[in-house]
């Protein structure tokens, strides 16, 4: 019975975001998922041939459209999503694990079935494979062709493919690697004693590959406050401080990679971190995809982990700080001694108690949805945004229902104040009051007296929302794009905060943080200078030489490249060999700085150098131009790094540094 039981769970409906009770909802038809469950003794092997990706379809990272029929021998695995829903958000890292687990015998492909017109877009689409680190191809099935052929019905979806082609089973919902990998496994082992598994590497043409480098990339959200400015730069894993008025950036919290390690600047690390907020002297960070709650220190830059266990959290509860799992944290406010948290990933808004090691579910029941009512009771919809006001409203944008909506502390009831109020599928662009009004997946909001300033995300705009009539009025931007001005364009803006006449913008596909006056609504873009300081350095691409400590005395020294070139070559006689020494060395120099030019001479080269007393390991960077003795039109170049450590005293036993290097002969 082996088998039956693995392909039950795959028939399994976990949390996921279901468009199938939706009148306007797409439909589903072809696949019968209850076919798909057929059990044929120990086999894994599907029964039902699977259908063909119909032609005409736009593809992402890869070359060419991919056919079903191209990939026999492989293990399949179709992934139905859309990029705004959470629950699709949440399989990534399964699907990510299961393709490193089974590097050579599974192929993911995404099915990108979009919910909103917006997520349709094959421009936008690109963005989000760059933005999640999508390595896998990704079909767009904008009009539901791939979809209606599987019978999907909620997103997530995935679906299994044995090596012959044939359908093995289909699963809905979260949980994917547990339910998925023994099946996988099953099938790799069944097809590879048939000699039926193919393991040649699949050819890929990423879109990370052609990404441009920016400063930013792909802001989530900001904060003003305090005369700086905090940008979470979520496609770096890292939180950007700024100077406001002038650009400067003043300090950098993440190195950039992947991960959730606590430390003082870019020794920590994130994950797509998004929310932010001030309190008590600590900047909060929304760590979504680590399912954490970060604290900054601002007078020490520490980094450390004040809520959550690292993993997902499902089902909801409450208890301690550091044993309390949340669920893809999206926004963080601080107010009264206490941390709001929007907790996407469970729909419901987070309260913490960081003094009293307490936090837990304030608001909504964790279904999601549209309706309002009690904390306990209210449905809410991957709530992403969160703005406090001083007589204790809670303004969020909740996302998936388009609308904004607001929580009471002083009655504990919910309510709307704008957009989609029946159905996760109320969206649209149109102004106007309370339900009449139409958004597209919201996430900022920022609050000025009665005016509730929101990014319109989707829609690519900035409205204003008169919390006193819920009314909401369009206000910046008309279409995606990009422009400065009284007349400015955004790419999906993502985040809002407020500092007196300024309204900041994380403008996320473009890649940038804009500044709007809120007099004239002319916007600006702000120019980042010095980031680069706290970049990490790019890996060295040329040879590694680690040589043995030495001794040497302190003063005027000499660097010997002590090089051997192939037989009937010699150094270029014109273009500029070069030596640099690593940036900020404190005990090794040359007269004329940290690099010195070589032009025509013959190894070994003797290079004069001071010395000061001290231990210091030492980078010596050795670009070294060569050419044929007779041909000297042939050059070529050798890059190697010498890694010297030095012990520089008083009376060392030598006064000269020794590089040794044999060139190979060319293609020898």
């Amino acid at each position: 019975m082996k088998r039956l039981l693995l392909i039950a769970a795959l028939a399994v409906m976990a949390a996921s975001c279901t468009p199938s009770g939706d009148a306007d909802a797409p439909t589903t038809t072809s696949v019968d998922q209850s076919t798909t469950v057929g059990y044929t003794g120990e086999s894994f092997a599907g029964t039902v041939e699977a259908p063909e990706f119909p032609e005409g379809l736009e593809w992402i990272n890869t070359a060419s459209p991919i056919a079903m029929n191209d990939l026999k021998g492989k293990v399949v695995l179709l992934d139905f999503w859309t990029y705004g829903c959470i629950n699709c958000i949440h399989i990534l890292p399964d699907l990510e694990r299961l393709e490193t687990e089974f590097a050579e015998e599974l192929v993911v492909i995404g099915v990108h079935s979009a919910k909103f017109p917006n997520e349709a877009r094959t421009g936008n689409l690109r963005d989000i494979v760059q933005r999640y680190e999508i390595s896998h191809p990704v079909v767009n099935d904008e009009d539901f062709v791939v979809w209606d052929a599987w019978g999907a019905n909620a997103w997530p979806t995935i679906a299994v493919v044995d090596p012959t082609g044939r359908v093995v089973g289909t699963r809905a919902g979260e949980g994917v690697y547990d339910a998925v990998q023994p099946v996988i496994a099953g099938l790799v082992a069944e097809f590879d004693a048939q000699g039926a598994i193919s393991r040649e590497p699949a050819v890929r043409a990423l879109e990370a590959d052609a990404a441009p480098d920016r400063p930013l990339r792909y802001p989530g959200k900001v904060l003003a406050a305090e005369g700086r400015l905090w940008i979470a730069d979520t496609g770096h894993h890292r939180v950007v401080e700024v100077d406001p008025g002038s650009g400067d950036v003043l300090a950098v919290h993440g190195s950039g990679v992947r991960g959730a390690d606590d430390g003082v600047g870019t020794e920590a690390t994130f994950h797509a971190p998004q929310g932010l907020a001030l309190g008590d002297g600590t900047l909060y960070v929304a760590d979504t995809n680590n399912h954490l709650i970060r604290g900054i220190d601002l007078a020490t830059g520490e980094v450390t982990t004040v809520i959550g266990t690292g993993e997902k959290g499902w089902p909801p509860s409450s208890g301690t700080l550091g044993t309390t799992a949340l669920a893809s944290p999206w926004a963080v406010a601080w107010a009264e001694g206490s941390l709001y948290i929007a907790n996407a990933g469970t729909h419901q808004i987070w309260r913490a108690d960081v003094a009293l090691d307490t936090v837990g579910p304030y608001i909504g029941s964790a279904r999601e949805g549209t309706l309002n009512g009690s904390f306990t009771k209210a449905e809410l919809a991957q709530p992403s945004s969160l703005t406090v006001s001083s007589d204790g409203m809670i303004y969020f944008a909740d996302s998936e229902s388009s609308s904004i909506r607001v929580a009471d502390t002083r009655s504990g009831e919910t309510a709307l104040v704008v957009g989609g109020n029946g159905s996760l599928f109320d969206f649209g662009d149109t102004d106007g009051l309370g339900n009449a009004a139409r958004l597209q997946h919201p996430l900022g909001t920022a609050l000025a007296g009665t005016t509730l300033y929101v990014a319109d995300t989707y829609n690519s705009k900035i409205k204003r929302v008169d919390v006193g009539t819920d009314t909401v009025t369009s206000w910046l931007g008309t279409a995606p794009g990009f422009a400065d001005g009284d007349e400015p364009a955004f790419n999906e803006p993502g985040g809002l905060s407020l500092d007196g006449d300024i309204l900041w913008v994380a403008d996320t596909n473009n890649h940038a943080v804009r500044k709007v006056d809120l007099s004239t609504g002319s916007t600006s873009t702000l120019v980042l200078k010095g980031i680069e300081r706290f970049d990490p350095p790019a890996a060295y691409r040329g040879d590694i030489v680690t040589l043995p400590e030495i001794d040497v005395s302190a003063g005027a020294a000499s660097v010997v490249l002590a090089y051997t070139l192939p037989e009937g070559y010699k150094v270029n006689d014109e273009a500029p060999s070069s030596v640099t020494i690593s940036a900020g060395s404190t005990i090794a120099a040359f007269p004329s700085g940290d690099t010195v030019d070589i032009t025509g001479t013959a190894v070994p080269v003797p290079l004069p150098i001071s010395l000061n007393r001290g231990s210091e390991t030492v980078h010596f960077d050795v670009t070294l131009i060569y050419c044929e003795a007779i041909n000297t039109s042939l050059c070529l170049i050798d890059q190697t790094r010498f890694i010297q450590p030095l012990a520089v005293g008083a009376e060392g036993p030598s006064s000269q540094i020794t590089l040794p290097r044999s060139i190979p002969i060319p293609g020898g």
